[in-house]
């Protein structure tokens, strides 16, 4: 995450969305995590783990809301550790306005900008919040369809493993009639396919299975599309790279997320792993039918 001798990872988001959970799970990976910090103390923190030894790209701050200010003290700390050769890496936590609800309903606590008001009113005030700051993030987690095991296996699929250079990618299949994944940089649309829904033997299976993926990678344009969206992704990674982003979600759709998609995923994935890249691959909504 960059070649400067120090850097810190911003853990950030919507208050449910699970920022205790991410925290939790980059200590046990080894992680110096410190919760709750003020955001112009990033710098002091950075400094202070370079003085002690503690490796690169393994101290990370969680911050939250409650700093007054947040969003000036948030991009005034990060712009002021980039300018003294500390690369900074934000990681946003979200999830939806129904999901943060049942959340903070289910253990029984108020949002912390809810005050007299409702609690969508605390949500509501504090995406407004953070809104530059998610649109400023490296990485953006959406968790509402995620359980804490899932998150925490997302955290460590891009922090868990060994250090290499380059982008961390993660390709995700999806349907179109279940939404978009909001934390996509990316998406590819794969509907000019012909559904292999609607084709009897075909429509149990998904496409991870041999004869679905057949199907879809023997279509006229399958594999051109392939070819060229590979070509196009190399270009777009290597701009990332050059502008500091450490990660990227590339989003590959279908209507349903069962079939087409997910073969595409598993190809343009493999591809990508054969550029060299550091890639995961998810598929969130097979069996969801």
């Amino acid at each position: 995450m960059g070649t400067t001798d120090s850097a810190v990872v911003v853990v950030t988001g919507m208050s449910g969305a699970g920022r205790s959970t991410a925290a939790k799970a980059l200590e046990d990976l080894g992680w110096f995590v410190i919760d709750n910090l003020p955001p112009g103390l990033l710098f002091s923190v950075a400094e202070e783990a370079g003085k002690a030894g503690m490796a690169a790209d393994r101290v990370a701050a969680v911050v939250d809301v409650r700093s007054l200010a947040f969003t000036t003290d948030l991009n005034a700390a990060i712009k002021e550790l980039d300018a003294r050769g500390v690369a900074v890496r934000t990681v946003f936590l979200e999830a939806s306005d129904e999901k943060l609800v049942r959340r903070f309903e289910a253990v029984r606590r108020p949002h912390p900008l809810q005050g007299d008001g409702r609690l969508v009113d605390g949500i509501d005030r504090e995406r407004g919040i953070l809104r530059e700051v998610r649109a400023n993030a490296d990485l953006v987690i959406d968790t509402s369809l995620l359980n804490v095991h899932e998150l925490r296996k997302k955290i460590v699929s891009f922090f868990g493993g060994e250090d290499r250079p380059g982008l961390k990618v993660n390709v995700v299949s999806f349907g179109y009639k279940y939404g978009l994944p909001v934390d996509a940089d990316l998406v590819v649309d794969c509907r000019f396919l012909p559904n292999p829904h609607w084709v009897p033997e075909l429509r149990p299976m998904n496409g991870l299975e041999s004869p679905v993926r057949d199907y879809v990678l023997g279509q006229p344009g399958a594999k051109e599309f392939l070819d060229g969206y590979e070509e196009v992704f190399g270009i777009v990674a290597a701009g990332y790279t050059r502008e500091g982003k450490g990660y990227a979600t590339l989003a590959v759709g279908c209507t349903g997320g069962k079939h087409r998609s997910v073969a595409m995923s598993e190809q343009l994935a493999a591809r990508l792993r054969e550029r060299g890249m550091d890639v995961q691959v998810s598929h969130r909504d097979v069996g969801r039918e």
